[in-house]
């Protein structure tokens, strides 16, 4: 058992069935989440993101969430249980980038919504190397997903929301530096539009089951 493993099995009693009725999350392609060390690669469209992608996320996850959310009473408390890992947004912050390794390299999925922030346009924007900085640094693979219809939803609308996964990315061979994380964060951020998009088209047919995201 990891940090954070139970405050995870209890909101999985409560927050989880929550979520999944609100919301109507739905998973695609849960199954290529590996074992081991990773790095979940995410877009940023709404709050209930995190409970969305946690909801129906196999495994835990170790969210990289900015610093002020700590300093929120109770919620910061609550966050803080569930392992995840705080970041001061818009400058280096070596220290978290040390925790982020340090989870990867222990074997645990560490979750990064990769614009940094909320986006407000409705659709994924540009990606922040610090997914493919912390896969690149511990040789794991990058999982892309795509979150849709958050940006519809607000409390009691029951807009359905949808998680879609793409398949693991190993960046083998590329350097581990300035010119790694920008090439491997421009393949990250591919990716997520793509599935981004599938699941714009799956949401417009009805969401039907299994659906298989592309590659």
């Amino acid at each position: 058992m990891t940090y954070g493993d139970p405050a995870w099995a209890f909101s999985r009693l409560w927050l989880q069935p929550l979520t999944k009725l609100f919301t109507r999350a739905r998973l695609y392609g849960g199954d290529r989440i590996p074992a081991g060390g990773c790095v979940l690669a995410v877009n940023h469209l709404h709050w209930v993101d995190i409970c969305v992608v946690g909801a129906t996320s196999p495994r835990t996850i170790q969210y990289v969430t900015k610093k002020e959310v700590f300093e929120i009473p109770i919620v910061g408390w609550y966050v803080g249980l569930h392992g995840a890992i705080g970041v001061r947004r818009g400058e280096s912050d070596r220290d978290a980038v040390r925790h982020m390794r340090e989870a990867a390299h222990d074997g645990r999925m560490v979750g990064l919504f990769v614009e940094g922030t909320r986006q407000r346009s409705g659709r994924p924007g540009q990606a922040q190397p610090g997914a493919a900085m912390v896969a690149l640094q511990e040789n794991v693979p990058v999982i892309p997903a795509a979150v849709y219809g958050t940006q519809f939803w607000k409390p009691g609308n029951f807009a359905p929301c949808s998680v879609a996964v793409g398949e693991p990315v190993l960046f083998e061979g590329l350097p581990k530096g300035g010119r790694g994380y920008k090439e491997a964060t421009a393949e990250v951020e591919r990716r997520i539009n793509v599935l981004f998009d599938w699941l714009a088209d799956v949401h417009a047919r009805g969401r039907p089951r299994g659906e298989r995201p592309p590659v």
